[in-house]
């Protein structure tokens, strides 16, 4: 079997945001096998029964404050969303609709959007230019998105993370092991290398 990294995010979390451009400065060769999960944390949260530091205003400032540290860090653009938090429903099912050749640029454009261009991915104008932007057919889009398989298909991803005891994003998982948050990639790593 070979061995690969599962990578669970929402585009609304910051630090997922910071793994995935951590994950692809290292990953310029292609050599790591990621397989991206996408989840809705605020979903997650719900079935863990946790608040989540959004909603807790001496959480959130350290939370700003502790991402703009780490992309500094990494030499990642970064600006924390004036949205913050928001619903990212239709871009977290969308993912799962797009054609595998498309989802780089997807999650790079939705990613981005959001923590580097300060914008409200759940305002369909904005969605509308990420999928303009990508090259997807906007009714195509929203009529995916509202196919029943595709709801339960991150229903199931949500339902899958919970199950496993993940209650954040990111979260890596490696040989059945769990590393959470963006700074345990390295952790990560060395078990996927070794």
């Amino acid at each position: 079997m070979t061995k690969s990294i599962d990578f669970y995010f929402d585009f609304i979390s910051p630090y997922s945001y910071l793994a995935y451009k951590k994950l692809n400065k290292l990953n310029i060769d292609s050599k790591i096998i990621i397989n991206y999960k996408p989840i809705l944390l605020g979903g997650l949260h719900n079935l863990e029964g946790i608040s989540p530091p959004a909603f807790n205003k001496h959480k959130m400032i350290n939370m700003k404050n502790d991402c703009e540290l780490v992309a500094l860090k990494n030499k990642i653009e970064f600006i924390w969303n004036s949205k913050f938090p928001i619903n990212s429903l239709y871009l977290m099912r969308g993912y799962i609709t797009v054609k595998n050749e498309m989802k780089k640029v997807f999650l790079d454009s939705c990613f981005d959007a959001y923590w580097k261009k300060n914008l409200d991915i759940a305002d369909e104008k904005n969605i509308n230019e990420i999928l303009q932007k990508v090259g997807l057919n906007i009714n195509e889009f929203f009529e995916n998105i509202q196919n029943p398989k595709i709801k339960d298909k991150l229903k199931e991803f949500t339902q899958e993370a919970f199950d496993k005891n993940i209650f954040g994003a990111p979260t890596f998982v490696v040989n059945n092991k769990i590393f959470w948050g963006q700074d345990r990639l390295d952790y990560a790593l060395d078990e996927y290398n070794s």
